[in-house]
């Protein structure tokens, strides 16, 4: 199992970023996928899922409508497009297979850190 995190960065608030996570090892098609965040000091938290086939999306209250979780079963790739970006959104990213809100694979990619800052 494997999981390859990018598109993160340094952004202004307001701004926005879209990250993709890239998997291998899984049946990806099969799967609801996720994206998690974790933040210095704090609990990796789910902030998007997306189901299987892609027709069914959830997010965390602190990330709706301004997060838009997306996925191609072709390129086994997920994607999270965030917009209007605040300084509390700043955390490293990474993505998982999910099940309920919890991470299927112990086995996580390195993530990809997101940095809202003026």
């Amino acid at each position: 199992v494997q999981f390859v995190e990018s598109g993160g960065g340094l952004v202004q608030p307001g701004g926005s970023l879209r990250l993709s996570c890239a998997a291998s090892g899984i049946v990806f098609s099969g799967n609801t996928m996720g994206w998690y965040r974790q933040a210095p000091g704090k609990q990796r938290e789910l902030v998007a899922k997306i189901t299987s086939g892609g027709s069914s999306t959830n997010y965390a209250d602190s990330v709706k409508g301004r997060f838009t979780i997306s996925r191609d079963n072709a390129k086994n790739t997920v994607y999270l497009q965030m917009n209007s970006l605040k300084p509390e959104d700043t955390a490293v990213y990474s993505c998982n297979a999910v099940r309920g809100d919890l991470a299927v694979f112990g086995s996580w990619g390195q993530g990809t850190q997101v940095t809202v800052s003026s």
